[in-house]
């Protein structure tokens, strides 16, 4: 579902990434690992086509989006890939329900299908009494599922998601991680995960190991 062919990378003399290959499958969940400075967050800025790689090549459901110009680019990351952040990135002038509909707005649905959309996921998180609530009314819990929410919104390919259980607290971040396991086995959802909670790591399907711009270790999938 996703195929990363000799992705390197450099920011003026500092080479971060080295030629990485992956493969992601359908419905897979898999953590990827590493120290600061391992390549991790580059790696997957450019599978979620925030960055352009100096080299190689990104297929997602056999697109290869490395040849997209900016305008197919933009129209594609919006409806195939969903995005979870750290700091779930809420705009916050906006309702819970507002923030999630945005992105089906972009991709120029109409505003009652936006609206359902949201509500039935909104609903499915557990987040029906807080649709109306703004982010600086939610807990960091309910903030981030607000995010996750949004990220699926438009029943994207992959959700890519960077330390997104980094600024929660133990019980907050247990619930998200088993959200994500619920979301694969109800939607079939494919996720990409980046983080240092060990936790997190152990329980995914497969766990990818980076150092120095390099894949040092890509265990199986768990039978």
């Amino acid at each position: 579902m996703i195929k990363v062919e000799g992705i390197t990378k450099s920011f003026g003399s500092l080479k971060v990434l080295k030629g990485i290959n992956l493969e992601v499958k359908q419905g897979e969940v898999i953590s990827i690992v590493g120290a600061s400075g391992a390549g991790k967050t580059t790696l997957l800025q450019i599978i979620g086509t925030l960055d352009k790689a100096d080299k190689g090549s990104v297929f997602i459901n056999n697109i290869n989006v490395s040849k997209l110009n900016d305008s197919k680019l933009s129209d594609f990351r919006n409806r195939n890939i969903g995005f979870v952040f750290q700091f779930h990135q809420l705009l916050p002038e906006f309702t819970a329900l507002e923030n999630v509909m945005i992105p089906a707005l972009i991709g120029k649905a109409k505003e009652s299908q936006a609206k359902t959309r949201a509500k039935e996921l909104l609903d499915m998180l557990g987040l029906t009494e807080r649709i109306d609530h703004k982010p600086n009314e939610l807990s960091g819990g309910e903030k981030q599922r607000v995010a996750v929410a949004r990220a699926l919104v438009n029943n994207p390919a992959v959700i890519l998601a960077d330390e997104p259980s980094g600024s929660l607290d133990t019980e907050n971040k247990d619930e998200l991680h088993q959200l994500f396991f619920k979301l694969r086995d109800t939607l079939g959802q494919t996720f990409v995960i980046v983080t240092h909670d060990e936790n997190l790591a152990s329980i995914t399907d497969r766990t990818i190991h980076m150092r120095d711009g390099i894949i040092v270790d890509n265990s199986p999938l768990i039978s």
